[in-house]
């Protein structure tokens, strides 16, 4: 039996690859702010890293939109989702937290690049410096909000698929925790990543400090991966058989371990711990571990997708 087609399936990898780029959309913006907010100050458009990360932001929430529009049955009627809403049904209630998200994203990263903005438009369009003004007024406000849609939008990938009914592995209470965790992860590794690729110092102040969080957040989503498949063990009848057959030795049994346990989360934690250690962060240290993550985000979404609906209660 093909691991990616089996009895039962109801969404497959573009709902996978959707949820991926949402995560790491917020985790972006999350750590963008925490880079402006704790170290880099009024200097924060000057950083390759938080550049990378409102360049990252916006082009993989608006990538997830896009696969999920293309994914519909009828894909030009993509509009209705965005005018239309149900809010007893999950994906709407995802659609209208992207869509409030990607508004208070926008206005921040304007805020972000502010100087630079300011003095592109004070002689060509001077009516931008008072809508500029006017958003300077509400940082705090704009902060505050973005923060907690960021973290609402990570975790509801994970309310999305537990919202199948009749697979008992997605029926899970930490799976949108969990999910929460890795848009995290995903995001300081996007952040990381296009930052060296940006000429950002792999050993700056920007990278000491997501390392710095990165490390407890690898180990609390290390917890949250046992306490899911403990959860699931304990709770009997076909949740247990729901996690024997996800773990087994099968296809993706091999993901979990080799993909997920190894290349995603331990290689990373290792390497965090030997360059907080070692005081050595090279370009090469840094691309390779942020890469390492973001495959082993990767390789979780795709295993709770079809993983999860291999086994029906």
């Amino acid at each position: 039996m093909s691991p990616f087609h089996f009895e039962h399936l109801v969404w497959h990898w573009p709902i996978a690859f959707y949820l991926f780029f949402a995560g790491v959309s917020g985790g972006a913006m999350f750590f963008a702010v925490l880079l402006k907010n704790i170290t880099l100050r009024g200097e924060a458009y000057k950083s390759g890293f938080v550049q990378a990360a409102c360049l990252v932001a916006p082009i993989t929430v608006m990538a997830g939109l896009g696969i999920l529009v293309i994914d519909l049955t009828k894909p030009l009627h993509f509009w209705k989702i965005l005018v239309f809403y149900n809010l007893s049904s999950v994906m709407s209630v995802g659609v209208i937290i992207l869509c409030i998200y990607m508004v208070f994203m926008f206005m921040w990263i304007a805020l972000v690049f502010r100087p630079v903005i300011d003095e592109w438009c004070r002689v060509r369009f001077p009516w931008v410096l008072k809508i500029s003004e006017l958003l300077g007024k509400n940082e705090p406000t704009i902060t505050g909000l973005l923060v907690i849609l960021a973290l609402a939008l990570g975790a509801y990938t994970g309310f999305l698929l537990s919202a199948l009914p009749g697979y008992p592995m997605l029926k899970n209470p930490v799976l949108p925790i969990l999910f929460l965790l890795s848009a995290l992860s995903s995001g300081a590794a996007a952040s990381l990543l296009g930052g060296v690729l940006l000429k950002g110092n792999p050993d700056g102040r920007e990278v000491k400090l997501i390392h710095k969080i990165e490390i407890p957040l690898i180990l609390v989503e290390m917890v949250a991966i046992f306490t899911f498949f403990i959860g699931l063990v304990l709770t009997g009848g076909q949740a247990k058989v729901a996690a024997a057959n996800a773990v087994g030795f099968g296809f993706w049994g091999m993901v979990f371990w080799v993909g997920i346990l190894l290349i995603g989360l331990s290689v990373p934690l290792a390497m965090n711990l030997f360059m907080t250690a070692t005081a050595k962060r090279r370009f090469a240290y840094v691309a390779g571990t942020a890469s390492c993550s973001l495959i082993g985000v990767i390789l979780l979404r795709h295993f709770i997708l079809y993983a999860g609906q291999m086994t029906i209660a």
